[in-house]
């Protein structure tokens, strides 16, 4: 006999399945700063690289979840974007990882402090709005969120535009110079598919609303 209980059960999974896609876009943002905290060591590449095949493992079983589910909570095109949105943050922090990794010895004296900081409070903002998808009640809380997001892109910005000035200044060898600015570009991009991420989530809220 058919059951409403379990379609409607099918159609909350998703919510799961985007949050645990939120954790592994977290999980990978918290082991790339640890690699940056401690550039000597490689001991998180892996990791990260788990990490990432887990994000895609689980975008994939979105994908095939859509294909079986009639009834979803959320517009399926609305899951698909979140999902890629989501699995575009740890492809970029395996890169960054990838590269510290390459250029570790040239990081000696470099302060990633803010950088980090502002990684990781966007990271923990992506993951609490799209733990609140389950309820989009509170949408002014969201709309803090969002807006807590863009500001964080901002100061990114400020922050590479800082940086270019030191650059430019003539203090670094040409290599470490080079190794300097692609790591905090990387680091700004993955600050940038955080934002992705909450404007995709923000489109849902409002859509919803």
């Amino acid at each position: 006999m058919f059951s409403l209980q379990m379609l409607f059960g099918k159609a909350d999974r998703f919510y799961q399945l985007l949050e645990d896609a939120a954790s592994e876009a977290h999980e990978s943002v918290r082991l790339v700063v640890a690699m940056i905290k401690a550039p000597d060591s490689a001991k998180g590449l892996d990791d990260i690289a788990l990490t990432r095949r887990k994000e895609k493992k689980i975008a994939d079983q979105i994908t095939a979840e859509l294909v079986k589910t009639f009834v979803t909570g959320l517009e399926r095109e609305d899951i698909e974007a979140l999902s890629l949105a989501l699995r575009k943050i740890p492809k970029t922090v395996e890169k960054l990882a990838e590269r510290i990794n390459l250029g570790r010895q040239h990081l000696q004296g470099v302060d990633f402090s803010r950088q980090i900081e502002i990684l990781e409070q966007a990271t923990d903002v992506v993951l609490a709005m799209v733990k609140h998808l389950r309820d989009l009640r509170h949408l002014e809380e969201i709309h803090v969120l969002n807006s807590k997001l863009q500001y964080l892109e901002g100061e990114a910005d400020k922050l590479m535009m800082d940086l270019l000035k030191d650059l430019y200044s003539g203090r670094y060898d040409a290599i470490k110079a080079m190794v300097i600015r692609d790591l905090f570009e990387l680091m700004e991009k993955a600050i940038d598919r955080c934002r992705d991420a909450g404007n995709v989530v923000m489109h849902i809220v409002l859509k919803n609303s």
